[in-house]
């Protein structure tokens, strides 16, 4: 009888912190869609335009910070606060190398917050070290295939490293979030690759795609929410763990 308590106390929690969790997200959604209605960044860059196109991510990383208290803010949370601050900055173009740099530390703060001891993981498996191998290979063929276009620009001196280090970056990232085993986080990571990639190939002009803006946006907003959410769900895990440690004891 007591296990089947257990059990229902279980599911009732699960369908109250899944409720929570929605109410959370609601500014999320609520800001992405006033992002895409007004669709600000088309007009001249401007603060309001900047505070439209980050105010999405700067949800999550309040509901990153409101699950995972101060520890956040060098892992996830921190890794957020760092895109809003590169999503600000690539509204305005010739701010573009400032804005990599506030991602490349987002990139490092998740990275680091993948190898914390709430992702640790016993168990291999050789399809995670052949997907492994696919990240590293895919990262240096984009490169490779990048480079003569970054040299044709005028700041190629400044980019052709800038976008390595940069590439080097996210794909430790995507590798790290792979290691975790978690869907979200490694969905989340490679969505991220996915949307990096079609900035890099139109704005050096490799590839002229149509409703590149909306791609690019949907695609990002969407890695940054399945990060956000792998997170919070490896501390809501943690936290049922430790209760019911402390129920058997």
């Amino acid at each position: 009888m007591d296990i089947l308590e257990t059990s229902a106390y279980d599911r009732r929690q699960r369908r109250n912190t899944s409720c929570v969790l929605f109410l959370y997200l609601l500014p999320f959604f609520a800001s992405c869609t006033l992002y895409f209605f007004l669709w600000i960044p088309d007009s001249a860059p401007s603060v309001l335009a900047a505070g439209i196109k980050a105010a999405p991510v700067f949800s999550l990383a309040l509901l990153v910070f409101s699950y995972n208290g101060g520890r956040s803010l060098m892992g996830v949370a921190g890794g957020l606060l760092f895109s809003v601050a590169g999503d600000c900055c690539l509204v305005w173009p010739q701010l573009f190398i400032h804005g990599m740099g506030c991602f490349a530390l987002a990139h490092m703060l998740y990275s680091v917050s993948f190898l914390s001891s709430r992702y640790s993981t016993t168990s291999s498996s050789s399809l995670f070290f052949i997907l492994y191998l696919l990240l590293w290979l895919i990262g240096g063929g984009i490169y490779a295939y990048l480079v003569p276009f970054l040299r044709l620009d005028p700041e190629g001196d400044v980019l052709v490293p800038a976008i390595g280090g940069y590439i080097l970056l996210i794909v430790l990232m995507a590798t790290l979030a792979v290691r975790t085993r978690r869907p979200f986080l490694l969905l989340g990571s490679l969505v991220f690759m996915a949307s990096d990639l079609i900035i890099a190939l139109t704005k050096f002009n490799v590839v002229d795609l149509e409703y590149e803006k909306h791609t690019i946006m949907i695609t990002y907003y969407l890695a940054q929410l399945m990060i956000a959410l792998g997170d919070v769900k490896a501390t809501l895990e943690e936290d049922a763990d430790d209760l019911h440690k402390w129920k058997r004891s």
